[in-house]
C-alpha cells in the first residue's frame, strides 16, 4: 500500500469534510453547499462515501479525493497536503536520520523563539508609551487594528538590550538569539539587540512558519530604512516571498499572483481585498521565487514603478522569469511533419505600471478601484518590453534596431501560441520599420541549456537503431511513450481509430501493457475508461478522475500537445508510428530475454524450453506484422527526430 493509499485508508472523507461543510445524508451519498463558490439555493456539493470522493455539480464542476479537497480548501500544494494529512493520520512519510531529527528539533526551537518575539514586539506596540509612535505611524498608513493583528505587526524598543534581557529571562541562550537573528555579536564579546526603535514585521514561509523579521526605522533619517533578519538556518530572503503564507489560497482561487516590492505593498492591498499579492524583500526577483509560484499559478503580474528604475527592475525580473520558467519543451511538428521539441514559457507574464511616484499601498489607499484597473490593464511582457526599449530611442539607427530586436525576439519566441507569436512579430516589424521576413531570419539562436536530469538525449536515429535498453529510465523510448500518452489524454477518442487501424494490420488493440512506465500505464487505463462511460466528455472524465499525484505529469503531457489537432491524419499516423516503434522495441527486448532463458533451460533439460521457443516464434510473427505496418507510416515522414 502506498503512502497516499494508507492516508486515505485512515481518513473518512465524510468526517473530514463535515468539519467545514454542513452535510446531509441522501441515500448512499451526502450533500451540502459547495465551500468553494457562492451558492445558497441548491446543494450542489456531493460526497461519495463508497469511493471516498467528492464532486461539485455546480459552478466549480470539480471533484476528487481527500487530497483534492484539502488542497483546494487551504491553498496547499500536494507535498503540503501530504505532510498535513500524514501528521493527522500518524502515517510516517520517511524515517528521519538522527542528524535530521536533531536539526528539526533545533529549527522548531528557533521558530518557537521567533513566535515569542512576535508576542514581545506586539506587546511593546500596544502597551508601551514609545510603542504609540509606531502605532500612530501604522494608523497614518491607514492600516486597521484588524490588519495589524492579522500581520502580527509590532515595535522594537529603542534599547540595546530590552529584547535580549527579556528572552534570557525566558531561558533562551545568547547562542539561540544569534541563530534566530534577533541579536548581534559585539566585537568585544557579548550580544545586543539587532532591532531597535523599529516597526517590526514578522516574516513567515509558505507553510506559515516563522523565519525572521523585517524592520522599518521610525527615525526620519534612520539608516537603513528597512532592516531584515540576517541569513540564518531558517531565513533566506532570496527564496522567500513576503505574504505568500496568506496569499497562496487566493492565488490558487484567482489563478493569478501579483508581485510587488516592499512589505506595505502587500499589507495595504490585502486590507482592501487584493489577497493574491506577494513581495520580494529588498532583493531582485529570483528563480527560487518563480519556481515556488509555479506551484500555485502560471499567471504572473509584475507591478512595478513607472520610473527608469522600475523599468529596469521589470526587465531584470522578466529575464529571471525566462531562465526560471523556460524549463519545459513542447512537442510540435516541423515543416516536414517530424516531431521535435521547442522551448516555450509555460506562463502568462504581464507587467502592470504604477502611477509616477506611487507604491501599491499609495494607490489602493487613494482608490482601490484604481489598483484593480491597473492590474486588469497589465500588459503582456512583449508589449511592455517593446515600449520600454523604444521610448526615446533613435529608431532610424540600424544598430538601435538590432539591439532592440535582439532583446525582444527571444521573448516572442518564448510564447506558446503561434498566432500570438506572429502578431507580436508583425508589431515589432512595424515599430522598427523593417520587413517581417528580415526579423524572422534574424531571430537569435537560443542559448543552450543544461539537459535536465533524466531527460532523453536528442537523437536523429530511427527507432530501430537506438539501442538503449527498454527498461532503462534513460531509454530513448521514453519520448515515444510520453508523446502517445499526451495525445491520448487530450483526445481519448483517438483510441477508436488506433484500435481499428491496428486490427487492420492484424495487431492487438492498444492497452496499458504497451508502456513500461507505470505512471503512463495508469493514465492510458484512465483514457480507456473515459471512452467506456457516457456521462461526461472523455477529456472531462480524465481530468475529473485524475489522481492528484499525477497532476504535474499530466499538466506537462497536455502542454506538449496543446496545438495538435486530432482530426489531422498526421497526428493519428504519428501516434501509430510511435506506438509501433514501442512495440518493436518490446518484441526485440522480450525475445532477447527469452533466448537467454531458452539456452539456460535447454542446458538443464527443462521442459519450459519448448514453451519459450513457442513464444519467441509468436513474437517474430508479430514483428513481421509490425514492420509491415511501419512501412506505411514511415513513407511520408522519417523517424521521430529531436533537436
Amino acid at each position: 500500500m502506498s503512502v497516499t493509499d494508507e492516508i486515505k485508508d485512515r481518513i473518512d472523507i465524510v468526517d473530514l469534510i463535515s468539519e467545514s461543510v454542513e452535510l446531509r445524508r441522501s441515500g448512499k451519498t451526502y450533500s451540502g453547499f459547495c465551500p468553494f463558490h457562492a451558492n445558497t439555493r441548491t446543494p450542489s456539493f456531493v460526497v461519495f462515501p463508497d469511493s471516498q470522493s467528492w464532486h461539485c455539480f455546480g459552478e466549480c464542476n470539480e471533484g476528487g479525493d481527500v487530497f483534492n479537497f484539502v488542497m483546494k480548501k487551504n491553498g496547499w500544494d500536494f507535498p503540503e497536503a501530504l505532510r498535513r494529512l500524514a501528521e493527522r493520520t500518524g502515517v510516517q512519510l520517511k524515517p528521519l536520520t538522527p542528524q535530521q531529527e536533531e536539526e528539526q528539533e533545533e529549527h522548531e526551537h528557533l521558530r518557537k523563539l521567533l513566535e515569542d518575539a512576535v508576542t514581545f514586539y506586539r506587546h511593546n506596540l500596544y502597551n508601551t508609551e514609545p510603542g504609540k509612535i509606531a502605532l500612530e505611524y501604522l494608523y497614518g498608513r491607514k492600516l486597521t487594528d484588524e490588519t495589524i493583528e492579522a500581520f502580527g505587526l509590532g515595535y522594537a524598543p529603542n534599547s540595546w538590550d530590552a529584547a535580549t534581557t527579556y528572552f534570557k529571562s525566558k531561558n533562551y541562550t545568547e547562542e539561540e538569539l544569534l541563530e534566530a537573528g534577533l541579536a548581534s555579536e559585539r566585537d568585544g564579546g557579548g550580544i545586543y539587540d539587532r532591532f531597535r526603535q523599529r516597526m517590526m514585521i514578522p516574516i513567515r514561509d509558505h507553510r506559515e512558519r516563522m523565519v525572521g523579521f523585517g524592520a522599518r526605522t521610525l527615525e526620519p533619517d534612520g539608516v537603513p530604512k528597512y532592516l531584515n533578519s540576517p541569513q540564518t538556518a531558517l531565513f533566506d530572503k532570496s527564496s522567500i516571498l513576503y505574504g505568500l503564507d496568506k496569499a497562496r489560497k487566493a492565488i490558487r482561487a484567482e489563478d493569478q499572483v501579483v508581485i510587488v516590492e516592499g512589505y506595505m505593498g502587500v499589507i495595504a492591498p490585502h486590507q482592501h481585498g487584493f489577497t493574491n499579492v506577494v513581495a520580494t524583500m529588498g532583493t531582485a526577483l529570483t528563480d527560487d521565487h518563480l519556481q515556488r509560484l509555479q506551484r500555485y499559478t502560471k499567471r504572473i503580474i509584475l507591478a512595478m514603478d513607472s520610473d527608469a528604475a522600475g523599468a529596469k527592475a521589470a526587465l531584470r525580473g522578466l529575464q529571471v522569469a525566462r531562465e526560471a520558467l523556460d524549463k519545459t519543451t513542447d512537442l510540435v511538428f516541423d515543416a516536414r511533419g517530424l516531431l521535435r521539441r521547442e522551448a516555450r514559457i509555460r506562463a502568462d507574464l504581464r507587467v502592470a505600471t504604477l502611477p509616477p511616484g506611487m507604491d501599491p499601498d499609495d494607490v489602493v489607499n487613494h482608490n482601490p478601484e484604481e489598483l484593480r484597473q491597473i492590474l486588469a490593464n497589465a500588459r503582456p511582457v512583449v508589449v511592455h518590453v517593446m515600449e520600454v526599449l523604444t521610448e526615446g530611442r533613435n529608431l532610424e539607427d540600424p544598430k538601435t534596431k538590432t539591439e532592440i530586436a535582439s532583446q525582444v525576439l527571444p521573448l516572442i519566441n518564448d510564447i506558446p501560441n503561434a498566432i500570438e507569436r506572429d502578431t507580436y512579430l508583425q508589431r515589432l516589424a512595424r515599430t522598427l520599420e523593417v520587413d517581417e521576413r528580415t526579423l524572422f531570419s534574424f531571430r537569435p539562436p537560443r542559448a543552450s541549456r543544461p539537459r535536465r536530469k533524466g531527460a532523453p538525449r536528442p537523437s536523429s536515429l530511427p527507432p530501430e537503431e537506438q539501442t538503449a535498453h527498454p527498461h532503462s529510465s534513460k531509454r530513448s523510448g521514453d519520448i515515444y511513450e510520453a508523446h502517445c500518452v499526451g495525445i491520448l489524454l487530450r483526445h481519448p477518442e483517438l483510441l477508436y481509430q488506433i484500435d481499428r487501424q491496428l486490427g487492420v494490420d492484424g495487431l492487438a488493440r492498444l492497452t496499458e501493457k504497451d508502456f513500461y512506465n507505470a505512471d503512463y500505464q495508469v493514465l492510458v487505463k484512465l483514457a480507456r475508461e473515459a471512452l467506456d462511460q457516457n456521462e461526461t466528455e472523455p477529456i472531462s472524465y480524465v481530468l475529473n478522475n485524475l489522481p492528484m499525484i499525477f497532476m504535474d505529469l499530466v499538466d506537462e503531457l497536455l502542454t506538449h500537445t496543446t496545438e495538435l489537432d486530432a482530426v489531422v491524419d498526421k497526428v493519428l499516423e504519428d501516434v501509430l508510428r510511435a506506438l509501433l516503434s514501442l512495440r518493436r522495441r518490446h518484441v526485440l527486448s522480450n525475445n532477447s530475454h527469452l533466448r537467454y532463458m531458452l539456452e539456460s533451460e535447454q542446458e538443464n533439460g527443462d521442459y519450459k524450453a519448448t514453451e519459450y521457443q513457442t513464444i519467441i516464434i509468436k513474437n517474430l510473427a508479430d514483428l513481421q506484422k509490425i514492420d509491415k505496418a511501419m512501412k506505411r507510416y514511415t513513407s511520408r515522414t522519417a523517424a521521430l527526430e529531436m533537436r
